[in-house]
């Protein structure tokens, strides 16, 4: 499983806490293509506390995808788009996974 990124030092219930004030779970894609070959990964689950933007901590996956995604055709493209689509949304929303899972 993915390590969960911002939460040292905090209890378990600081964590609830903050979740129920609009803090959340988010991983961001990645793509990188090789040729012929081309593949999405996400990152590590970040914790985001409420108030706090994510475009610091996915843009290190967005500029992997901006210079390596796209060689790969046809999936290049494709996963690259949707890749950069998920970081610039804000990441992908697990926090229900994590609270409930």
């Amino acid at each position: 499983m993915a390590e969960i990124q911002g939460i040292e030092g905090l209890s378990d219930g600081e964590i609830h806490d903050l979740v129920q004030q609009g803090a959340k779970f988010v991983y961001f894609q990645y793509t990188i293509s090789v040729l012929i070959m081309t593949f999405k990964r996400t990152s590590d689950v970040f914790f985001i506390r409420p108030g706090e933007g994510t475009l610091g901590k996915s843009l290190p996956y967005t500029m992997i995808t901006v210079f390596l995604g796209w060689w790969g055709i046809p999936w290049g493209p494709i996963y690259s788009i949707g890749s950069l689509w998920t970081n610039l949304s804000g990441g992908e929303d697990v926090t229900s996974d994590i609270v409930h899972g």
